[in-house]
């Protein structure tokens, strides 16, 4: 056993086990429930800031580095200075969770991520003049061991001790008390919201109401099931046409025509008509004059006020696409009630 697993505790060490060979631990990352819940108790949770960005989780192991999308696409090449930094780590052995960012004016900035989430080959990023960096927030595995037992106290001290973190990577500080003063604070400070997690927690490879999410402002993935045509002097399109799934079916959303530069409208345009289709995807009627149907298989990242009570969109805008997460997965985010 490793030296920094030798300090626990007894009754910690037995929940170690032996860990599956390869990325096993990283297929299936755990996901955190939206909530509107502030009143937490006093003791029992940490609260982490919730960046926007992409999550991905990084394996090092026999001598090589893998980085790996919440979907399992392997990454390596859009951000090989992360592979280098987890390269020169003197502990040759780990799996971690984390996310990765880019920074616009002190401030997370997913648009200015996207430059770099587009990139597939190494020369590419390295050039793209788009700095990011990678908060690293949980440890499933090290010198062999399976970790996800262990209380989530414990793996975050073990992951502050096990890696050097130096630009690009960052460790993923968090407060032990919360509480809607929280939340406010983070929301004056223009962050996307918290992240709070149970901090005698295991790592499950699921969604878990142990890790809630509290956000600032409304958003999240949907999926894109077609577009209309440009009016005046725009170009590309007018306006995507949204959804989520629900039971298998695809439900439409709305539509969104704001967010966009003209870059974006072009190419997003030539990527839809590789996609399109002659019918809806969509399992409502969408009541669009000229609509154009594509495949959904595009996820974008859609900022709104809120869901009105047809379930519709307000007041949406267009943040980027996200290749992270795959379309079936994309469903109505809704709060838990509160406890």
């Amino acid at each position: 056993m490793s030296d920094l697993l030798d300090t626990l505790p007894a009754d910690q060490r037995a929940l170690l086990r032996r860990a599956p060979p390869g990325a096993a631990l990283a297929e299936k990352p755990m996901r955190a429930e939206l909530t509107d819940r502030r009143d937490f108790p006093a003791s029992g949770w940490i609260f982490e800031r919730k960046l926007d960005g992409v999550r991905v989780l990084a394996v090092r192991e026999d001598g090589s580095e893998r980085l790996l999308s919440r979907s399992g696409r392997r990454v390596e090449a859009t951000y090989p200075e992360i592979a280098d930094a987890l390269a020169a780590q003197s502990r040759a052995d780990f799996t971690v969770d984390g996310e990765i960012v880019a920074f616009a004016h002190g401030r997370t900035d997913f648009a200015r991520l996207q430059q770099r989430m587009q990139l597939s080959t190494e020369r590419q990023a390295r050039a793209s003049g788009v700095a990011i960096t990678y908060y690293v927030f949980d440890l499933l595995r090290l010198d062999g061991m399976d970790l996800t037992r262990l209380p989530l106290r414990t793996r975050k001290s073990l992951l502050r001790r096990a890696l050097d973190f130096q630009a690009p990577l960052r460790f993923t500080t968090h407060r032990n008390e919360g509480g809607p003063q929280l939340l406010d604070e983070a929301c004056r400070h223009g962050w996307e919201g918290l992240i709070a997690k149970r901090a005698d927690g295991r790592y499950q490879p699921r969604r878990s109401s142990d890790w809630l999410k509290l956000k600032c402002a409304g958003g999240q993935e949907l999926v894109i099931g077609g577009f209309t045509e440009p009016a005046g002097s725009r170009v590309g399109f007018g306006a995507l046409l949204l959804g989520y799934y629900e039971d298998g079916a695809l439900r439409y959303a709305g539509k969104v025509g704001t967010g966009y530069d003209r870059a974006t409208l072009m190419t997003l345009r030539r990527g839809l008509d590789e996609l399109a289709v002659r019918r809806s995807p969509f399992a409502d009627p969408v009541r669009e004059r000229g609509a154009h149907w594509v495949e959904p298989r595009l996820v974008a990242q859609i900022g709104f006020t809120e869901w009105t009570r047809d379930g519709m969109l307000r007041h949406p805008r267009f943040l980027g696409l996200r290749d992270d997460k795959r379309p079936e997965d994309v469903v109505r985010e809704t709060p838990r009630e509160r406890r």
